[in-house]
């Protein structure tokens, strides 16, 4: 297939991006580099430097035979949501519907949205299932439970065939590839950084949650395993059999607070990591833990490398290689 996959050169869409192409299908990258590099542009793919508020340079790389989307570009961080929720509104949401009237436009009817666990907010049980109530306490799950609020109604009224994943916390590396946001922002990559001694400390937000050791609860998946599942949901956009409206949680299924966290990478990395305890940040749910029963019993999807230690091992292996 010719793919899009917008936000191709970060993170996560980037690791997707190669596993398509490793796989034998035409892909190609759109993206701002907004925060990314042009260098995390994975091989053998063909690039289209743009912003998705582009409408016109988005429904002519769609008219050039693609067959589906993979939309990755958003911004991710819930903290700045809650001090600028209008770039999150602007970028996450209202970018994103020019992507969905360039697609109609366009004839392109299969997209894979990368959505997220913000939109649960704070959930009333745990492990949290796809039929949970939808209530985000911050800008950044909003943002992207606005999108999902029009993907309902685009495959009701245009028969759009679309999955939407929603993601908990993704960590670890590939070779090549892991965590680099800029500025950085997520747990392990910051706790990384001060194992290898590029910041004095790792701050903990919040030790007052009511939680067994006072610290937030995530789940957290490796990168390589998320990637499977979106190859996964696109096959099944691609059976005219199976429903054209998926929605699944991605993640483990187990939970680890930061402290524990912040143990095993000791345990990893052999460095001492100093902690400085800061007051909790606003928006941020005690526990959030994914029930992913649904696409495992759907699409036989199976995390391969579930244990904290294995996405720590391989974030910490990609983390000293980018500083050599």
């Amino acid at each position: 297939m010719r793919i899009l996959v917008t936000g191709g050169a970060g993170y996560i869409g980037g690791t997707v991006a190669g596993l398509l192409v490793s796989q034998g299908h035409d892909v190609v990258v759109l993206d701002n580099l907004g925060h990314s590099k042009r260098s995390m542009i994975p091989a053998g793919t063909t690039f289209v430097e743009a912003d998705l508020a582009d409408r016109a340079t988005v429904e002519s790389t769609l008219r050039d035979g693609i067959e589906a989307v993979l939309h990755f570009a958003a911004l991710i961080e819930a903290g700045e949501s809650m001090q600028v929720p209008e770039r999150y509104f602007r970028n996450n949401t209202a970018s994103t519907l020019t992507l969905f009237e360039a697609m109609l436009a366009a004839g392109v009817n299969k997209l894979v949205f990368s959505s997220t666990a913000a939109v649960y907010g704070e959930p009333e049980s745990t492990p949290i299932r796809e039929d949970a109530k939808l209530q985000p306490t911050n800008a950044y799950g909003e943002s992207k439970l606005l999108v999902e609020q029009m993907l309902a109604w685009l495959h009701r009224c245009h028969g759009l065939r679309y999955a939407s994943l929603r993601y908990f916390n993704v960590a670890g590396a590939m070779p090549g590839r892991g965590e680099a946001h800029e500025p950085e922002s997520h747990l392990i990559p910051l706790i990384l950084d001060a194992a290898i001694g590029r910041r004095a400390a790792i701050k903990v937000y919040g030790s007052d949650y009511p939680t067994p050791d006072g610290t937030c609860i995530r789940d957290y998946i490796h990168v390589r395993d998320l990637a499977k599942a979106h190859l996964l949901a696109l096959d099944a956009l691609n059976d005219e059999s199976r429903p054209g409206r998926l929605i699944y949680n991605l993640g483990n299924g187990q939970g680890f607070s930061v402290r524990e966290v912040i143990e095993t990478a000791r345990r990893v990395t052999g460095r001492e990591i100093p902690v400085i305890e800061e007051t909790r940040r606003p928006g941020d749910p005690a526990v959030l833990v994914a029930s992913s029963e649904k696409i495992r019993q759907d699409l036989g999807w199976t995390p391969e490398l579930a244990s904290i230690e294995q996405i720590l091992t391989s974030a910490w292996e990609w983390h000293q290689q980018r500083y050599e």
